[in-house]
Parts: structure tokens; C-alpha cells; sequence
């Protein structure tokens, strides 16, 4: 068998229906939205490879030094010998767990960008030449089947992710992730924490700008995609703490009353001067909340660890 393989679990034409979907959906709704994943073409992969740079961005940094600190003790409390890793991307994060997982034999990085998965698995089987790597092109949230690989299995959903999806979105993910679990399997699950305000807005709103540009790249990628005319620069980036709902909400604010013509969709979108345009929600959590959460869909929490400064957490959890 080869080292590496990629299966196709999604449509070729999946992404394309879904971003027409959430376009329409979103732009049509009261107030106006457009989910963070269409962020994510390679210019908007590059800016937040920028971001996660960035002197006032903290998660990645956090997040890393968990890791770096606890890869052993994660290690020895799974026994892990397949590693299923959620939004896989550049699978960057994942190669101090593969050093630490001395009895692993599969590595399934899942992820929607075929190009990135391709990229990461042949690099990862270069390095570990007797590691099988089994790729899949999925939306982990719509739904997921593994491959036969052997347990236990370690599935990792790293970086903070979970936040960007709603509550009721969040349970039916992890629902679907405990569907996934055999007994003996774990989830490893990064989650940002709740901490001052001015920290958290300043992750969102840097200096430079980069995440400004960041967060107008959705109107470029709806711009080309869907023969939009967006005018990127008539819209503020927005980045503001909702404490009643513990989450960052990054939005882009009208500078100007406005109609935006999308072709594909034979659709007008009147914005108003001032009106905004969520495109993310960023969740930040407590201790107690993510094992309330863990806990409605089956799983226990057994391992939580967070950086130096308690900005950020990994938690092991396994079913109950």
C-alpha cells in the first residue's frame, strides 16, 4: 500500500454549492452574515499565516507551547496509534504529535482543500517513511466516515476552531464526533479562553491591519466566485467583544449606503450607511463550560491543559 493516499468524500462541486448557499442565506437574513470559511482561499490562507505571526495574536503561540510541553503526556494517556486530525490544513502543529506518538502507524488529516492535503501528506511521508497517511477532502461538519484504521484513535480538532461555530452548531459537532469515538479513542480539543477584553479585541484588530484585510478578502473571494461587485474598500473592518455571549464578532460596516450586485445569483443587496456584515463569530471558553459541553454529547473530560498565561487550553476527553 502506499504511504499516502487521498479519498474524495465531497463532491467536486461541493464547495461551489455551498458557498452560493450560504451567500444567498446570508446576505437575504436580518442582520446580514457570511460564515469565516470562505476566508480561506490561498490569499486569505496566506494573510492568516501572517496573522498567526502577529505580536498581538496570542492562540497559535499558546497553543503551540501546550504542545511542545504535554505531547508526552498526551501520548502516554491515548496510546494513540492512529491520529484523525480536523481541519487538518498545513498539518504544521501535528508534527510534534506524530514525534510523540511513538506507536502510531496512521495519520487521516481531513480537511475541504484538496491542494493543501496533498501538499502536507507527501511532506509527512517523507519524514515518517513508515507512517501511512490517509487523506480525506471533507467538511467535518457536515457529516463524517473514517477509514478502517487501527485503534486506539486520537482524533485532534486544534486551534481554537470550535469557537467559530454557534452553540447549537458546536453540539451537533461534537455529537458527531463522539458518534466517531470506539472505546479507547479520545478527542484532543484546543479551545481559546475567556480573558480581558482589550486582549481579545486586539488579537482580532492588529496594527499592521492584516486581519482588516483578512476579514475584507471574504468580498474578494464572493467577488470572483459568484461575479460580485463587492468594493472592498467600502467596507470597515469590525472587531468587537460580546460579553453577554463570551465570543469576538469580526463584521464589515458599510461606509456608505450601497447596492451590491452578486451576477451568479441574480441577487441585489442593499446595504445601508453604517449597516454590518457578520463574518465570524470567535467563541472563548471556560473550564466548566467545555466539560458542560463535552459532557451533552457523551464525552468525559479527563485532561486539560493550558499555556503559562492560561490564555488557552487543550483538553483530552473520552466517551462516557
Amino acid at each position: 500500500m502506499s504511504p499516502f493516499r487521498l479519498t474524495r468524500t465531497l463532491p467536486e462541486d461541493a464547495t461551489d454549492t455551498a458557498l452560493r448557499a450560504d451567500v444567498l442565506t446570508g446576505l437575504t437574513s436580518t442582520p446580514k452574515w457570511l460564515p469565516p470559511k470562505w476566508f480561506y482561499d490561498a490569499r486569505g490562507s496566506e494573510l492568516f499565516e501572517e496573522i498567526t505571526a502577529l505580536p498581538e495574536y496570542y492562540p497559535t503561540r499558546a497553543e503551540r507551547e501546550i504542545l511542545v510541553g504535554r505531547a508526552g503526556e498526551i501520548a502516554a494517556a491515548t496510546g494513540a496509534r492512529t491520529l484523525v486530525e480536523l481541519g487538518s490544513g498545513s498539518s504544521e502543529k501535528t508534527r510534534i504529535l506524530l514525534d510523540a506518538l511513538t506507536g502510531l502507524r496512521g495519520y487521516v488529516p481531513v480537511d475541504v482543500s484538496e491542494s493543501a492535503l496533498t501538499q502536507a501528506g507527501e511532506a509527512l511521508v517523507a519524514e515518517w517513511p513508515d507512517l501511512q497517511v490517509h487523506a480525506l477532502i471533507a467538511d467535518f461538519t457536515g457529516g463524517l466516515t473514517l477509514p478502517g484504521t487501527p485503534g486506539p484513535r486520537l482524533v485532534a480538532f486544534l486551534g481554537g476552531t470550535l469557537g467559530n461555530l454557534l452553540p447549537g452548531e458546536r453540539a451537533a459537532f461534537l455529537a458527531a464526533v463522539r458518534a466517531l469515538l470506539s472505546p479507547g479513542d479520545a478527542l484532543l480539543l484546543g479551545t481559546d479562553l475567556v480573558k480581558d477584553e482589550r486582549v481579545l479585541v486586539r488579537a482580532y484588530d492588529d496594527a499592521a491591519g492584516v486581519t482588516a484585510a483578512f476579514n475584507k478578502n471574504v468580498l474578494s473571494v464572493v467577488n470572483r466566485e459568484l461575479d460580485a461587485d463587492f468594493a472592498p474598500a467600502a467596507f470597515d473592518h469590525v472587531a468587537l467583544w460580546n460579553a453577554e455571549q463570551e465570543w469576538i464578532e469580526m463584521r464589515l460596516r458599510s461606509r456608505t449606503a450601497q447596492t451590491v450586485k452578486i451576477k451568479a445569483l441574480d441577487l441585489a443587496v442593499d446595504f445601508a450607511d453604517g449597516e454590518e456584515l457578520r463574518t465570524e463569530v470567535s467563541a472563548k471558553f471556560r473550564q466548566e463550560g467545555v466539560r458542560a459541553e463535552l459532557a451533552s454529547a457523551g464525552l468525559e473530560l479527563a485532561h486539560w491543559w493550558t499555556d503559562g498565561e492560561d490564555r488557552f487550553a487543550l483538553s483530552l476527553s473520552v466517551a462516557s
